[in-house]
């Protein structure tokens, strides 16, 4: 059982197959340690993304996790902290957290976010 203090909720757009394909990644790569992510589709909960002060248009466009503590922790930060829990992902996490590497990252991320949501017509 993981204490309350480490669990991490994921909002996540369960609408989006490639999404659905990284989680189930994620999933694989955390074993036992993926026990204590809690992953929440966001389609058609706009409420409950205001209630957690997330606004439901942003949760469409970056990644946001909820720590145990009720911090929200979004885009490369979500990313961050999410990978930061899984051996193999650590040094990915670390990488993406360099300020050499992480604002081009941060704008391929947004750039292929805006594509995806185009293509599917989903913009807001």
């Amino acid at each position: 059982m993981t204490a309350p203090g480490n669990q991490l909720r994921v909002f996540y757009d369960g609408a989006c197959p490639s999404c659905v394909k990284d989680r189930r990644l994620y999933e694989r790569l955390a074993g036992r340690t993926g026990e204590s992510v809690q992953w929440v589709d966001i389609t058609g909960r706009d409420e409950e993304l205001k209630e957690r002060g997330i606004d439901p248009q942003a949760a469409l466009q970056e990644l946001h996790v909820e720590d145990g503590q009720g911090n929200i922790h979004r885009e490369l930060d979500a990313y961050i902290l999410l990978m930061s829990r899984v051996w193999l992902l650590k040094p990915l996490a670390w990488l993406i957290g360099l300020p050499v590497i992480r604002p081009a990252l941060a704008k391929l991320y947004h750039k292929w976010v805006s594509e995806r949501l185009e293509r599917t017509g989903r913009m807001p």
